[in-house]
């Protein structure tokens, strides 16, 4: 077992009473015991070792992403509600929220989903949503981000916003002036279901195995550093939950509202014109994820791009 030097000798004979408890798989009274030590200010965790202590955070802390639609989630009314996914690096965390909140107006509302207070970004997460409440909302779940899947947590928040337009931001993304504002103007052309700041084309040349960069107009997909879709779009067409990694997910998501809006009349993805003001920052879900994993993970995606959507060139953008 681990836990803090200052635990009650009281609230350790509870976990380990809770550890004999689990082992004789009566989980009924390890449930009651869990939360006996939370009662007295304690979280317990199980690892392969035993068990970890720690103290109880000064926020409330959901089960799971299946937990997040019975919350009684309050959000701002907003026009847009702008995602953060947050899973580690609070300096880069409080660099992109603190962005958001100063170069958006009141039409836009931010969530930052917390999974698991990795080296307390849940905890500076909470701590600027006290600052700006009537902005910020927070939600933190016991749940790794690996486990709950991206596609699957960005469903999940999509369900509960109630703003007409939803958008996902990667940390890495800072905003250094107003870059919504021009991405938001792109929906007033109602056959848009999608904009952001960085578009791409499927390399149709090489048999769909790459996307380049594309400049401003329709594209046939945006990336995840700045994604925005209709919220309705979103809800009705959400992303593949086999995506449990964000790599090529995001492509993956843009064919597959391309393919919905074809029937819907609403199917465009559209970049503004001009540069928007903002920048990219170390993008630690690519730089620093293990490479194995990232790998496996983005192959799995691209292969079923390639499966579903190769060789479909109605769905992709006009070209010359």
């Amino acid at each position: 077992m681990t836990e803090a030097a200052d635990v009650p000798a009281g609230v350790t004979a509870l976990a380990v009473e809770r550890s004999s408890a689990r082992a004789e798989k009566d989980f009924a009274k390890s449930d009651l015991l869990r939360d006996e030590i939370a009662s007295h200010g304690w979280v317990v965790k199980d690892t392969a070792e035993g068990f970890i202590l720690t103290q109880k955070p000064p926020f409330a802390v959901l089960a799971n992403l299946a937990a997040v639609a019975q919350s009684a989630l309050t959000l701002p009314v907003a026009r847009c509600t702008v995602v953060v996914l947050v899973d580690g690096w609070p300096d880069d965390l409080e660099t992109c929220l603190r962005a958001l909140l100063a170069n958006t107006s009141d039409e836009v509302a931010i969530i930052g989903l917390d999974f698991g207070d990795v080296d307390s970004s849940g905890a500076r997460l909470h701590q600027i949503a006290a600052e700006c409440p009537a902005r910020l909302a927070e939600i933190h779940i016991d749940q790794p981000l690996a486990r709950a899947g991206w596609a699957t947590a960005v469903s999940a928040l999509a369900g509960v916003a109630t703003s007409e337009f939803f958008a996902v931001i990667d940390v890495s993304t800072i905003l250094t002036g107003d870059a919504l504002t021009p991405i938001l103007a792109t929906f007033e052309d109602p056959s848009v279901v999608a904009s952001g700041w960085r578009g791409v084309n499927v390399n149709t040349g090489d048999g769909w195995r790459t996307f380049t960069d594309a400049g401003p107009g329709e594209v046939d997909a945006v990336l995840g550093y700045l994604m925005v879709v209709r919220t309705d779009a979103a809800r009705e067409c959400p992303p593949n939950p086999k995506a449990t990694f964000y790599r090529n997910a995001d492509m993956e998501w843009s064919l597959s509202l391309r393919e919905y809006g074809s029937t819907s009349g609403a199917g465009r993805i559209v970049m503004p014109e001009g540069e928007l003001p903002l920048r990219q920052d170390r993008h630690h879900a690519y730089h620093d994820t293990d490479p194995a994993y990232r790998d496996k993970e983005s192959k799995k995606t691209y292969d079923r791009i390639l499966q579903r959507f190769r060789g479909r060139v109605e769905l992709l953008s006009p070209r010359e």
